[in-house]
């Protein structure tokens, strides 16, 4: 009798009484509360780790996994770029030479950063710049740039785009500005407004010899690498003490810094609903205490234990709790196949890196939200079940 007391007063109180019905309510209100909890946490965190990727991923492609940069001018050259494929087989490098620009169509200007790159090992480090590439044959001042300048400027393939540069030369008795007519070959969309208007890609010859630099020399290499945070140490060793290497996410620390704020601060509030809702289980379980009170009296008269008692309120508890957690998993699950496999929700291209809800649910995140969550359940039953368990035999029995 006593394995089976213990399920079958769950199960008992767990009916609907239609003399007490707020105690059923209570208990449906945490119910429903611990569901929207954890589905709202799953869809949130999905959704933050979504766009986070998104972000890391087109970051990467247009920042470049690591670059090679000298401390003194001339550090980085041809012999010191064919040293490095000779050791690091595996990876691939793309010089460029680098100029603050201003862009001139009209009477519009725009400012950003022209690159002389090599195209054939560019597309190699750069697959954005590769699908604009593509089997074009490029001139010398052929330059590539992105949809959102072309869309502003209203430019077209083979129209002319005056580049001005910043650094100044002699002419006269004054210092005026380099200007360079460059022709459109073809366009790059990385998703990205700010890089597509800012950046540009024109031949290595073209900016070198605007420059007026050595064939041989260059302002950095571009490294493209599967995993940098690995691959930036070994490549260190191998640099002499001119140069100098830097990462992807070393020019981002603080976004990033602030996209992880972001996310645990989101995570604290949503855990919140289901803190709230815990607080219906309190309630609907000293409801049901007091309703019960001649009940838990007369089954420890009868040689039912206290700590028996204790696990029937505890277990209404959890069986509340994760009855609402599994709905939850179940109804956020859903929620997030529904939102990545549908249109429903579009975005501003132009503003997100994506015109899709980017949703990515990591195992880490899933395990944390359910953990929480039943830890809440777990804490919000115990206080009910341990007043149950230490009701007064004598006074109540006197009472009723």
């Amino acid at each position: 009798m006593k394995k089976s007391i213990v399920p079958y007063l769950v199960r008992r109180f767990l009916r609907f009484d239609k003399e007490q019905p707020f105690i059923f309510i209570s208990a449906l209100l945490a119910f429903i509360g611990i569901t929207l909890g954890v589905m709202v946490l799953l869809i949130a965190m999905a959704l933050m780790n979504g766009f986070d990727k998104e972000f890391k991923d087109k970051l990467t492609v247009m920042n470049y996994p690591l670059t090679i940069l000298p401390k003194f001018y001339g550090a980085v050259n041809q012999n010191l770029l064919l040293d490095l494929e000779n050791k690091f087989p595996n990876l691939h490098f793309s010089p460029y030479v680098q100029e603050s620009v201003m862009s001139r169509s009209g009477r519009r200007l725009e400012g950003g950063y022209l690159f002389g790159v090599d195209f054939d090992k560019e597309a190699k480090v750069n697959s954005v710049l590769a699908k604009a590439i593509k089997s074009e044959k490029f001139h010398k001042f052929d330059v590539i740039i992105g949809k959102t300048l072309k869309d502003e400027f209203s430019l077209h393939v083979n129209d002319k785009l005056m580049y001005i540069f910043t650094n100044a030369e002699p002419g006269g008795l004054s210092m005026s500005p380099k200007i360079k007519r460059f022709k459109v070959k073809s366009v790059f969309d990385s998703g990205l407004s700010a890089y597509d208007k800012a950046y540009a890609y024109t031949s290595l010859a073209a900016m070198q010899a605007l420059q007026r630099m050595p064939s041989n020399e260059y302002d950095g290499i571009h490294v493209f690498s599967k995993n940098p945070r690995a691959d930036i140490s070994q490549i260190k060793k191998e640099l002499p003490i001119s140069v100098a290497i830097k990462g992807w996410w070393e020019d981002n620390l603080n976004f990033f810094a602030a996209l992880k704020m972001e996310k645990t601060s989101l995570f604290l509030v949503l855990m919140l609903i289901i803190l709230i809702a815990s607080v219906n289980i309190i309630s609907s379980l000293l409801m049901t205490v007091m309703n019960r009170r001649g009940e838990i009296a007369l089954l420890l008269s009868l040689g039912t234990t206290p700590s028996e008692i204790k696990k029937v309120f505890l277990y209404l508890g959890i069986v509340v709790g994760i009855g609402g957690i599994v709905a939850g998993i179940v109804f956020g699950l859903s929620g997030i196949w529904i939102l990545s496999s549908f249109d429903i929700v579009h975005l501003p291209k132009d503003v997100y890196p994506t015109s899709r809800l980017p949703l990515d649910l990591t195992l880490h995140d899933f395990i944390f939200i359910v953990t929480g969550a039943f830890g809440i359940v777990i804490a919000s039953s115990y206080y009910p079940a341990k007043k149950a368990s230490e009701v007064d035999i004598l006074t109540v029995l006197r009472n009723e």
